[in-house]
C-alpha cells in the first residue's frame, strides 16, 4: 500500500491573522453632533457581521446609519447608533465594554463575539433551567393555555420571546423550577412535553401545519432563534396580513434585488417604515439563507429606513434566476413583518413569582384581547412584561376594556397601556423599565458595577 503524507496544519493557523492584526475598535463622539460613531475593523470571518449588529442590537442601540464593507480578508463596518432617547452614548463604563467585547481585549474577534451571550443571559437565575421552544398554529388564548401547563407543573417562566405571524406563533421560553425537585427529572419535562404538544396540536385544524415543542438545558438568542423557527415553517409563504391585521399597500416593505456584474454581487434594495431591531432582522435573514454581505449601506430618513446589501451566496454566487430572489424578497419582508404589531401594548412591573404569566394571560383572554407578541423578563426579582394585544373578533381594540384591564391587573402591579402608532406614525419611545429587550443586561451591570 502506498504511504499517504498529509502536509502539517497548525491548529492556531486559523487565528494568526487575528494575534498580527488584532481588531480595532474605536468610539467616536467628536465627529457627529447626533450620534456616536462606533468603528470596527479586523480580519473577516463569516457570520461577523450578524455577531456585530447583534450584539449593538441587544444593547438597546438604535441604528441609525451604517456603512459595511468586507470585502477580501478584511472588513471595516462604521455603525451611527443613540441610544432609546435618541442620545450619543456618553457613558465611559458603557464604552469600554463595547471595547471589552468587540476589541482585541477578547481572543479575537469572532471569539469575542461568539463569547456575547446578549439575550441569552435573559434567565437569571444560578441553577437548572430549561428551554422550550413552541412553533403552532395561532388562535385566541393559546399563550393563556400555554402558560397555565407551565404554572401547574410548578415552573416559573424567567424569560420569553412570543411572536405571531401569518396564522403562526413562535415562542422561546426559559423556565426553572420553585420546588426542590431537579429541572433535570426526565418524567415531569415528558409530562410537561406531552401537554404543550396536545394543546398545539389542537389548533391544526387543517391537520397539514406542522405543530412542534422541544425542550433543551443550553441558551440560544431568543429574536434570531424565532426568526429560524418561523422561517422554517414557511410562515413567509402567506402574505398580506400581520397577525390577523390587515396590511396597506403604503406599509408594505418596498424589496427588489438586481444584479452588479461588475463585480458579480446581487444587490438588495429594501425601504420600509423604521424601528428598532430593522438591521438586525434583514442580516439575520440573509446569513441564515447562508448569503454573505460584502457590503452595505443604511440609512434612516425620519420614518422611513432604506437599507442596501451588496450579496452572494456562501458558495460565490448571486442570485441569478427569478425564483431564488422571489424566496429572498419574501423572507426578508417576512422578517420585517414579524415584529410589527397594531392595536395597544401593555406594559406590567411586578414582583415574580410562579403563575404570574398565567394570571395575566388569563385576565386578558377573559376580556376578549389576544396577544400578537410579547416579552417577558425578569430583573432580580422584579418581572417585566410587555405585552402587544388586539381584539380577539378583529375590531379596534377598545380602550374602555383596557380601563378596565388596567384596574383589574393594576391591584398588584404597575400597569401601562397604550396604543401602539399606527403605520404612518414614528413609533413613540419606549420607557425605560418597558424595554423587551433589557433581559441581557445582567452581565453588563456585573461589569457596570
Amino acid at each position: 500500500m502506498a504511504r499517504v503524507c498529509w502536509p502539517y496544519f497548525d491548529p492556531e493557523y486559523e487565528n494568526f491573522s487575528n494575534k498580527i492584526n488584532p481588531p480595532r475598535v474605536s468610539v467616536d463622539n467628536d465627529s457627529c453632533r447626533d450620534c456616536t460613531l462606533i468603528k470596527v475593523d479586523s480580519v473577516n470571518k463569516p457570520g461577523i457581521l450578524l455577531e456585530l449588529v447583534q450584539i449593538l442590537t441587544d444593547l438597546d442601540f438604535i441604528i441609525t446609519k451604517a456603512y459595511i464593507s468586507s470585502d477580501g480578508g478584511w472588513f471595516m463596518d462604521v455603525f451611527h447608533v443613540t441610544d432609546q432617547q435618541g442620545k450619543k452614548i456618553t457613558d465611559s463604563k458603557t464604552i469600554d465594554f463595547i471595547e471589552k467585547v468587540l476589541g482585541p481585549k477578547s481572543k479575537s474577534t469572532t471569539e469575542g463575539v461568539k463569547n456575547w451571550p446578549g439575550e441569552r443571559v435573559g434567565v437569571h437565575s444560578v441553577g437548572d433551567h430549561t428551554a422550550i421552544e413552541l412553533i403552532g398554529r395561532d388562535r385566541p388564548g393559546l399563550l393563556s393555555e400555554i402558560s397555565a401547563v407551565i404554572a401547574n407543573l410548578n415552573f416559573n417562566v424567567l424569560a420569553a420571546e412570543v411572536w405571531t405571524h401569518n396564522s403562526r406563533i413562535a415562542c422561546v421560553l426559559y423556565v426553572n423550577d420553585v420546588t426542590a425537585q431537579s429541572m433535570c427529572d426526565p418524567n415531569r419535562l415528558s409530562l410537561m412535553e406531552e401537554q404543550l404538544n396536545n394543546i398545539l396540536r389542537g389548533c391544526d385544524e387543517d391537520g397539514e401545519s406542522v405543530s412542534r415543542t422541544s425542550l433543551s438545558m443550553g441558551f440560544t438568542h431568543m429574536d434570531r432563534r424565532l426568526h429560524q423557527m418561523l422561517s422554517a415553517d414557511r410562515d413567509y409563504e402567506s402574505s398580506g396580513a400581520i397577525s390577523g391585521v390587515d396590511v396597506t399597500p403604503s406599509f408594505r416593505p418596498k424589496i427588489s434585488i438586481v444584479g452588479c456584474e461588475e463585480k458579480g454581487y446581487s444587490v438588495v434594495s429594501v425601504r420600509c417604515k423604521d424601528r428598532a431591531k430593522l438591521m438586525f432582522d434583514i442580516v439575520c435573514t440573509l446569513t441564515d439563507m447562508q448569503y454573505a454581505v460584502f457590503h452595505a449601506t443604511i440609512l434612516s430618513e425620519g420614518p422611513y429606513a432604506s437599507q442596501e446589501y451588496f450579496i452572494r451566496h456562501m458558495d460565490g454566487c448571486t442570485l441569478d434566476t427569478e425564483g431564488e430572489k422571489e424566496r429572498v424578497i419574501k423572507c426578508i419582508e417576512a422578517a420585517i413583518r414579524r415584529r410589527v404589531s397594531e392595536g395597544v401594548s401593555l406594559e406590567l412591573c411586578a414582583k415574580d413569582r410562579v403563575g404570574l404569566l398565567s394570571d395575566v394571560t388569563r385576565i386578558l383572554r377573559e376580556n376578549g384581547l389576544t396577544v400578537c407578541r410579547a416579552g417577558i423578563s425578569t430583573r432580580g426579582e422584579q418581572a417585566l412584561n410587555v405585552f402587544y394585544v388586539r381584539d380577539a373578533s378583529g375590531k379596534p381594540v377598545d380602550m374602555k376594556t383596557m380601563e378596565v384591564l388596567r384596574k383589574e391587573i393594576g391591584k398588584t402591579m404597575m400597569v401601562d397601556v397604550k396604543r401602539v402608532p399606527s403605520n404612518d406614525k414614528v413609533p413613540e419611545e419606549t420607557r425605560e423599565w418597558a424595554k423587551t429587550s433589557f433581559f441581557f443586561g445582567k452581565l453588563l451591570e456585573r461589569f457596570l458595577t
